[in-house]
């Protein structure tokens, strides 16, 4: 079974839910590994209590069948990225009973974690509808599982900042106080990148933005500005470069900053805020 993520490597979805399972004890759970002897086969549904997005469901799939060589009939009921009401099954499966017990709680951690991510990017996307602006994420993820959140905000209508330092030049604060200006990060670095690399600087006031005007660059992020400095920045750039606001955006105020005209609003809260949502399994 090949896991349809978006992502090259399979390699690395087995090696998360390897790792995953073996912290749980899987292979060494007493308890389920008691009923392996009985070969007998049991359905099995998730379903959720609540109302979400679904996210993991692929990975969740592929958790029980790192358990076992056997044969596992899974039905699903929805897809990832689809919206789940409280109630609703989300899938229907059949193996070994043992390998649903060993698995449960490893696949339910995906699920509840990615789903989480997933529902509360929709929340963000939901809120701005009708706007230019696209929702993105950041870099503020869990160690090691940056792929999957990433992959999570995705399902929920969201879309992927870079993935991490290695694949995007943003020129920080605290670049440009090493640097000494904005000009000479920007100079210092071009003279370090392939001219095929993008360049964006994160900015605090008006004047900074003013700045980037004369540098030739291709995006400016706007870091907790006011709505109105916003405006204003927008107005300035006039569509030269690609404007991201970030810094204290929440469900409260992401529509009044979309309303500006910025191309994206980058909001760390998708993935370092996101609560797990409520899905259980059931032996039928």
């Amino acid at each position: 079974m090949r896991l349809k993520t978006g992502f090259k490597s399979q390699a690395v979805w087995d090696e998360f839910i390897t790792y995953a399972l073996r912290e749980d004890g899987a292979w060494m759970d007493r308890t389920s590994l008691g009923l392996k002897n009985n070969h007998k086969k049991v359905h099995a549904t998730i379903f959720s209590r609540q109302d979400l997005v679904i996210a993991g469901l692929e990975i969740a799939a592929q958790t029980f069948h790192h358990l076992t060589d056997g044969p596992i009939v899974w039905m699903t009921e929805t897809r990832d990225g689809g919206r789940v009401k409280a109630g609703q099954p989300i899938a229907r499966f059949q193996t070994e009973a043992w390998v649903i017990l060993a698995a449960e709680r490893t696949a339910l951690n995906f699920l509840q974690r990615l789903s989480g991510i997933a529902s509360l990017t929709r929340k963000y996307v939901d809120q701005i509808e009708g706007t230019k602006a696209k929702i993105v994420d950041t870099r503020k993820t869990t160690p090691c599982i940056r792929i999957l959140e990433k992959f999570a905000v995705r399902c929920g209508g969201g879309i992927n900042h870079r993935f991490g330092l290695h694949d995007g030049c943003l020129i920080k604060d605290n670049h440009i106080r090493f640097a000494g200006s904005i000009k000479k990060a920007v100079e210092s670095i071009r003279e370090n990148i392939s001219h095929l690399w993008r360049i964006e600087v994160e900015v605090e006031n008006l004047r900074q933005v003013e700045e980037c005007l004369s540098l030739d660059i291709d995006a400016v992020l706007l870091d907790n500005m006011s709505i109105s400095a916003m405006e204003e920045s927008v107005n300035m750039i006039q569509g030269s470069m690609l404007v991201e606001a970030s810094g204290g955006i929440n469900l409260e105020n992401v529509l009044e900053v979309a309303q500006t005209g910025v191309d994206l609003i980058s909001v760390g809260a998708l993935t370092h805020s996101a609560p797990a949502v409520d899905i259980s399994l059931e032996l039928d």
